[in-house]
């Protein structure tokens, strides 16, 4: 099976796609469930309000799913950090991200933390540096077909205009730093 990481910024709108992906008939892994299913939710890190997650318990899990035919897309921003076949990196405009971040309820050092990481490209340089192909959606704007939409040209091969390095919000720089 081939596994597609739709990673991204806790914001961007992986959810909102892989749900899309999943009513068109995709199937579709929602990471954070599924490994908490599995018990590989580890010590919960205060500091930065979130929790440790065992990879390599996850890669091996993930195995049920690399012996079997077809698309696996797993949703989560931890996605592109387990062996897996080419990520969609989702992106968000911050000042959009941001709204959507304090409709969440994010405070205001969870929301800066999370729109730098955007403006600096941290989850796209991750996914990068694993190897496997990557391309990036900007959802700014764009409705949850038109994601849809894209995410289906790239699984199809149509890849050329999803390349890396396309969106930048390095304008954004001074507001947020």
């Amino acid at each position: 099976m081939t596994l597609v990481a739709v990673t991204g910024t806790p914001g961007v709108g992986k959810t909102a796609l892989t749900s899309e992906l999943s009513a068109r008939g995709r199937f579709v892994i929602d990471l954070n469930g599924y490994i908490r299913e599995r018990g590989l939710l580890g010590e919960r890190d205060e500091e930065r309000d979130t929790y440790n997650v065992d990879i390599d318990g996850l890669n091996q899990a993930l195995d049920e799913y690399r012996t079997s035919d077809g698309v696996a897309i797993m949703d989560g921003h931890l996605s592109h950090c387990v062996d897996c076949d080419l990520a969609i990196v989702l992106r968000c405009a911050p000042p959009e991200l941001a709204r959507r971040l304090e409709a969440r309820g994010y405070g205001e050092s969870k929301v800066a933390e999370n729109v730098q990481a955007e403006i600096i490209d941290v989850i796209l340089c991750e996914a990068v540096e694993t190897g496997i192909p990557v391309y990036e959606i900007d959802c700014t704007g764009m409705s949850v077909g038109g994601a849809a939409d894209a995410a289906e040209e790239i699984l199809a091969g149509n890849t050329d205009k999803y390349l890396p390095g396309a969106v930048s919000w390095l304008g954004d720089l001074e507001e947020w730093f």
